[in-house]
């Protein structure tokens, strides 16, 4: 009688221990895995430099270098040209860039370069929860590194109708994340994104608040010279966009965004032209960015290094090059990606 109770209090510790083990599978199988939404992909990056046979003085070509940080990781970094290249930054904002200074010959006869580079770009999310923002409800502290962000570009100004702006929607706000908060609001009520005709494009804030529309330069000029107008530190940040539901392909052109400074809290992601193409996703950009993107520069007016004769650059994405220190304008482009296994290591360069 012994052994047959020992035998059935055996059976149903087994028959227990089974019910546990697959109860604790699905209720793993249905918790989320925590896991940041990531993107990992080959970006190639080409610029030819046509023949030039009125090339008499010097020629200088700089292509800006992506940039690693905590939500983008870079590896394999690898520039092609028979031109030679160093590396530099420029001043003011620390942008890496190749700079290239080819021949006399090379320059007569065109040259190629191409950049090569692995990534993993991460979706960087800040909560904005109640606890988050009483930390972020203090004003910026008084950093030499914000202050530059706080400061006007030659087509962001922070007075006239953008300063008029910023009172009138931020009127009552006593916390930097409210102004934050309506200052978006307004961007994406008022503009419409719209690229046709001329004007667009050059991220000139005036130009924008009067025109309500524009590509996602204007968008985001609007927001930070609003956003510097009302004390809170703003900037641009510029790269391009990895198509959502591709894997591979030419991409035709660039993306920015921005982020806005909040004590307590740091950078926050605002991305009010993605927004506006997505209403449904209107919130998430208030304070995220999508892993669809791969940043290369921040900052407007950059002056590259004191090899550039012309005037600081509007922002720097694509490749800047000057013959006897006049701007070369017919630099050919082209930009793709390719999908790679999500499991590459975080390294960055």
């Amino acid at each position: 009688m012994t052994r047959f109770r020992l035998a059935l209090a055996l059976i149903l510790s087994f028959v227990v221990l089974a019910v546990v083990a697959v109860h604790r599978g699905r209720a793993t199988a249905a918790e989320p895995s925590g896991a940041v939404p990531a993107r990992s992909f080959e970006f190639t990056y080409q610029v030819h430099v046509p023949a030039n046979a009125d090339s008499g003085g010097p020629t200088h070509l700089w292509i800006p270098l992506p940039q690693a940080d905590g939500y983008q990781d870079i590896r394999g970094l690898r520039v092609d040209s028979a031109a030679s290249h160093v590396w530099g930054h420029d001043p003011e904002y620390g942008n890496a860039f190749a700079a290239f200074t080819p021949t006399m010959q090379q320059s007569v006869a065109g040259f190629d370069v191409v950049l090569r580079f692995t990534a993993v770009r991460r979706e960087h999310r800040v909560a904005l929860d109640a606890a988050a923002l009483q930390n972020g409800a203090a004003p910026a502290p008084r950093d030499p590194d914000l202050q530059r962000y706080l400061e006007p570009d030659k087509l962001v100004p922070l007075n006239g109708p953008i300063a008029e702006l910023a009172r009138e929607h931020a009127a009552g706000d006593t916390t930097p994340i409210q102004k934050a908060r309506h200052i978006y609001d307004y961007v994406l009520a008022t503009m419409r994104y719209d690229k046709s005709g001329e004007g667009w494009g050059r991220g000139d804030a005036v130009w924008a608040c009067t025109s309500k529309r524009g590509n996602c330069t204007d968008f985001h000029s609007l927001f930070i010279g609003m956003m510097r107008s009302s004390g809170i530190p703003a900037r641009f940040e510029i790269g391009f966009p990895l198509p959502e539901n591709k894997t591979e392909g030419d991409i035709s052109g660039y993306h920015c965004w921005a982020e806005f400074y909040l004590a307590g809290l740091g950078w926050v992601p605002v991305d009010a032209s993605e927004a506006w193409k997505n209403p449904a996703k209107r919130d998430f950009f208030f304070g995220g960015h999508d892993a669809n993107r791969v940043f290369f520069t921040y900052g407007r007016d950059i002056r590259l290094s004191p090899d550039q004769k012309g005037e600081p650059l509007n922002y720097f994405i694509y490749p800047y090059g000057e013959v006897n220190g006049q701007p070369v304008k017919n630099l050919q482009t082209h930009f793709s990606f390719r999908e790679v296994s999500s499991q590459l290591p975080a390294v960055t360069r």
